[in-house]
């Protein structure tokens, strides 16, 4: 236990950092240009490495000493953002030196991420793997919940720039955390052959038909909440009348989707436990659904909130399923590279698609910009539904529930 709470620690101060950066970063560009343009590119030089070099990244953690990499691409990763606070302290720092970094540090993270995928069964073992993963994803949505705000307090009278440092200050404590670990994070050792790895992950994905149909629900839904993150603020203000500035309501919101992500942590490993994965993924998946669509039809603010608190715990709930389900059925030699192939298709695809697809739907209003996200989830409910794969593993007898389908 003790190992898993200094993980748990790490990825804690590193998840604080890293919203430190989200808040901080656009505000610094946008007060170097003035553009949106600008800060747009930000967001985009952020989500791009996922997609360039996630399975690239998968293949190698699943060969290497993974404490060992965490450990160098936290202090690499500390390195890039501490330039930040120096170059505007010398009045040297320009937007591409932030968007170089932006970029850079989500390198980092990919490869670290890759690596964290694989680490944590290797921890913990399968057999605690559900409630290990909700713990993590519980603890890391508090903090999603309670540091934005915090440092969008900050940003108002401080210079975004310094604050920079406290993310590279968190990095090099989640390096020390990450050292400090005893047990193994790694089976073994050997030199990454990045094709053959590369392929076998996929065909992993390709065969495993349960994993495959809960990937492309993954895909689906974050594209619904690449649309709420979108739309949020326009909805907000010009179909709930909740303003951009002064009007507390605005951070309640904000709030919600949170909220629903940290009961969602609370419930999944009961409900894992007592329906299987396959049979909580077609309770959720309409659900999602269901609360997708009352989103999109608020047109009150009191109405807006419990609704986006439910369809935060209904979407977590069908992710973390999704996630744990995964890794307890991929192969310990597999993990980094498969999980980080189906991150790359749900969070480096279909959020950005998502958000795309919101906006240009919001030439008709952001009421169409979240009904197409909803629309995208809809897909994918159906798709789950249609196909008999997730029916058919949920009729099993609950001790092959967890067999890989083959």
């Amino acid at each position: 236990m003790g190992d898993f709470r200094r993980y748990l620690a790490a990825r804690v101060l590193s998840v604080a950092g890293s919203l430190v950066s989200v808040v901080a970063l656009p505000v610094l560009v946008y007060q170097l240009t003035g553009s949106a343009s600008w800060t747009s590119a930000v967001a985009a030089a952020e989500a791009v490495p996922y997609l360039v070099f996630g399975l690239v990244a998968g293949a190698v953690a699943d060969r290497v000493d993974r404490r060992a990499l965490m450990v160098r691409l936290d202090l690499v990763a500390a390195l890039l953002l501490v330039s930040v606070p120096v170059a505007w302290a010398v009045e040297a720092l320009s937007a591409t030196h932030v968007l170089l970094v932006g970029f850079g540090v989500q390198t980092v993270f990919v490869f670290f991420d890759a690596a964290n995928f694989g680490a944590l069964p290797t921890l913990v073992g399968k057999e605690r793997l559900t409630t290990a993963y909700s713990t993590l994803y519980g603890s890391t949505t508090v903090t999603e919940l309670v540091v934005p705000p915090l440092v969008g307090l900050v940003v108002a009278v401080v210079a975004p720039a310094p604050l920079i440092a406290l993310n590279a200050l968190t990095a090099v404590g989640s390096a020390l955390l990450i050292r400090a670990i005893t047990r193994p994070l790694s089976i073994g050792h050997g030199t990454p052959q990045v094709r053959r790895d590369i392929r076998s992950g996929l065909d992993f994905l390709w065969r495993n038909r349960i994993v495959r149909v809960l990937t492309l629900v993954g895909t689906t839904h974050s594209a619904a909440s690449g649309a709420w993150v979108a739309m949020l603020v326009p909805w907000a203000d010009q179909t709930l009348g909740i303003r951009t500035s002064g009007d507390a309501r605005l951070a309640v919101l904000f709030g919600c989707w949170g909220a629903g992500g940290v009961a969602a942590a609370k419930l999944v490993p009961r409900l894992s436990e007592r329906l299987g994965a396959a049979r909580l993924a077609l309770a959720a998946l309409p659900t999602s659904l269901l609360c997708g669509c009352l989103v999109a039809l608020s047109t009150h603010w009191m109405l807006a909130l419990f609704s986006a608190a439910a369809w935060g715990a209904a979407h977590s709930t069908v992710v973390l399923n999704a996630i744990t389900y995964r890794q307890q059925v991929i192969p310990d030699e597999l993990q980094s590279r498969v999980n980080t192939t189906c991150r790359m298709l749900a969070w480096g695809l279909g959020q950005p698609l998502g958000a795309a697809l919101a906006g240009a739907m919001s030439a008709f209003g952001p009421r169409a910009g979240l009904a197409a996200g909803v629309g995208v989830l809809a897909s994918g409910v159906l798709a789950a539904w249609i196909t008999p794969t997730l029916r058919a593993e949920a009729t099993r007898p609950s001790r092959t529930r967890t067999a890989v389908a083959r």
